[in-house]
């Protein structure tokens, strides 16, 4: 190829002409990006300081999804704990029904009781369990025991006699007589066989002394432990993608891509042996049958409620933490982006004037362009 030689006002419009165009290929790329800075030789600073925002917005965004899911499992565990509640209300429903269906009536404070149809018949081996209050006393019954044996087994127990709780006596007729020392506190006493029946049966509706057992209360026995089934299985059920805080799970929550700001959430196992409630089983001393294991019932259960409220505070108090970092998050990441925008984005009316001043000075270069050509051609005519 040829050698071409330019004259130097061609070579200076060409020169003019190629900087117009790079200028107007970039003014069209700003504008159709939005953006000034579209690479890093247009601005490296400018450029890796908005890609380094907006990675760490972007960061920021993935953290959003993970704290949303923590908040998730934390209102899960909330709702664990409303239905908690109410089951435990129920179990204390159901043990203070039982509480208000025992034997004892207020205004009399002695009772008459028929052993059997004769004075001396004997009973089988068993336990009188005698309740006072919370008290509650077990007297063993001998197998073949005369009435005046079972006077004196009641009355030589500590905490009965005439210097304890209740008095046994008779009536010379075979009936058996237990009285409150403590009147007008009432009393009831639950017969425990463990051979034949022990053949204990009241003979007055009046009295404050109860003989054998409570239908209604061995019911309400069933009816309680089914709520402490349920009470179990709602709290291993309250669990949200895999992670439960109501059994035993934990949960920790970062704040930063980093991992140095985070939220630990300690799980609680509130199944019912968790919350220190276990099933009633059996008909006697141990049983619904006891004024005293209902009594303990109640403060267990009041105490779980206590327990289960306590706990809902402090989930509620993780929760609106996660709340706070949210709003800070999304507030975060919107500066970040706002501030990498800043440093590349394009003025569009700026960048549309600049488009029409290049045009037309493109315009103008090459018509001067033109005219120096045309200039070269007429001094070569003259050498024609």
């Amino acid at each position: 190829m040829s050698n071409v030689t330019l004259t130097a006002g061609i070579r200076a419009n060409l020169l003019a002409l190629q900087t117009t165009s790079a200028d107007l290929t970039s003014t069209q790329e700003a504008l159709a990006t939005g953006k000034k800075v579209n690479s890093a030789s247009d601005n490296p600073s400018s450029y890796f300081t908005s890609q380094n925002l907006t990675q760490t917005a972007n960061n920021l965004s993935n953290l959003l999804d993970q704290i949303g899911q923590g908040s998730q499992t934390i209102n899960a565990a909330t709702d664990g704990l409303n239905g908690l509640t109410s089951l435990l209300q129920q179990a204390l429903s159901t043990v203070q029904q039982a509480q208000s269906s025992n034997w004892t009536v207020a205004a009399s404070t002695t009772g008459n009781v028929s052993l059997s149809s004769s004075a001396n018949t004997s009973l089988a081996a068993g336990t009188l369990t005698i309740d006072v209050g919370s008290s509650t006393y077990n007297v063993s019954i001998a197998a073949s025991a005369t009435l005046g044996q079972i006077e004196t087994a009641i009355n030589s127990t500590t905490g009965l006699g005439s210097a304890g709780s209740v008095t046994a006596t008779d009536d010379g007729s075979g009936h058996l007589i237990l009285t409150s020392n403590n009147a007008p506190i009432g009393f009831t006493v639950v017969a425990n066989a463990t051979s034949a029946a022990l053949g204990v049966t009241t003979n007055s509706t009046t009295n404050n002394v109860a003989i054998g057992s409570s239908s209604t209360r061995t019911t309400l026995q069933s009816n309680f432990n089914t709520l402490l089934t349920q009470i179990t299985q709602l709290s291993t059920d309250s669990g949200y993608n895999g992670v439960n805080l109501l059994n035993g799970d934990s949960l920790t929550i970062d704040f930063n891509p980093a991992g140095t700001s985070a939220l630990t959430i300690a799980g609680v196992t509130f199944n019912a042996s968790g919350l220190g409630l276990a099933a009633v089983s059996g008909s006697g001393a141990t049983s619904f049958q006891s004024d005293s294991v209902l009594s303990g019932l109640v403060t267990s259960i009041n105490t779980a409620l206590s327990t289960v409220q306590t706990q809902a505070e402090t989930f509620g108090t993780n929760a609106s933490t996660i709340t706070t970092r949210q709003s800070f998050e999304n507030a975060l990441i919107n500066t970040l982006q706002t501030g990498a925008a800043n440093l590349v984005v394009a003025d569009q009316n700026v960048e549309s004037a600049n488009l029409l001043t290049e045009q037309t000075q493109q315009q103008l270069e090459i018509s001067a362009l033109s005219i120096a050509n045309e200039a070269n051609q007429s001094v070569l005519k003259l050498f024609g």
